[in-house]
Order: structure tokens, then sequence, then C-alpha cells
């Protein structure tokens, strides 16, 4: 029985691509792009509640402007209850005009969405301050809430609403 010996070097085809690529070592290090510096150095938060879900961005040095999904707050959250439940913790933190936020929130409805922007928001400023988590427990703003819609059961018209029932 004859076995073919394969050799220790491998052989590496030449196609179109590969022959078009420069080699690793013909580009020199000066001529490397330089990688550029982040614009701004910001502090991530996320927060949920029911289905909604917010990512938070804590941006030091700001000027106090607030957006959510790339709209002002006010216009996004078009109630006072709704703005003012979003911007609770950096009020009760009394960093309101110290930091800007931009704030993505998908998923679920308006009130959720503002409640797990909250979260975010304490979250993130708990990175940046340790001190504060004491002032935000206090105030339930690092609490998730996990309530959320129950499942429909079979042979029941909703969660646990159970059809009529009917003696005769």
């Amino acid at each position: 029985m004859v076995t073919k010996k394969k050799s220790a070097i491998p052989v590496k085809r030449l196609t179109k691509k590969s022959a078009e690529k420069p080699a690793a070592e013909a580009v020199k290090p000066e001529q490397q792009k330089p990688k550029a510096a982040p614009a701004a150095i910001y502090v991530y938060g996320i927060g949920r509640r029911k289905t909604a879900v917010a990512t938070v961005k804590l941006f030091a040095g700001g000027d106090g402007t607030f957006t959510v999904n790339k709209k002002p707050m006010s216009s996004y959250f078009p109630t006072l209850h709704l703005q003012k439940f979003a911007t609770e913790p950096l009020e009760i933190t009394g960093l309101a005009k110290k930091y800007s936020v931009i704030a993505d929130a998908r998923g679920g409805g308006i009130n959720s969405q503002a409640q797990a922007v909250a979260l975010g928001l304490s979250r993130a400023i708990i990175e940046t301050d340790p001190g504060q988590r004491l002032v935000l427990k206090k105030h339930g703003l690092l609490s998730r809430d996990a309530r959320k819609k129950e499942r429909k059961k079979p042979g029941l018209k909703r969660a646990r609403r159970a059809p009529q029932w009917q003696k005769r």
C-alpha cells in the first residue's frame, strides 16, 4: 500500500484577490493612518421596564441638553409628568447642568420608556460618582421594576380571566 507523503510546508495558492493585496511588511508604520481619538467621553447606562429598553449616554462637561431618539426630550416626552420622571435622577443629585444626556429608547409604551430612561440615567450617574448611590437608592431610582404582562393560558380568555360559567 502506497501512501502519499504530505509536504511539511503548506503551499499558498495565489488568487486575484491575494495577488492584488500588498504584503503586510510592505506597509510601513509611518504610512498607517493614526487612530482618531473619541470625540467625547461618555458613561453608559441601560434601563429596562416591561418591554422598553433604554440605553443612556451621559456626557461629562455638557451643557444640560437632553435628547431622546435624536429629538429634544420636550418633544419626545410631551407631558411634564414624563419629562419629570425621565430627568428625576439628575434633579435629585443636582447634576442637571453638568451633564448632557443622549438616550435611545426602544419598545414598550412612552411611559415605560420614560421609566427605562430614568433607570439607565441613574446607573450612569453611579458610574461617574459612586457617592450618589445612597441618594438615588433612597428615592427608589435604582430598582428595576420587573413587572411584565403575564402570558395567556390555554382554556382562558386572558392570563387569568376564565370564560363565564353557565349553569344550564
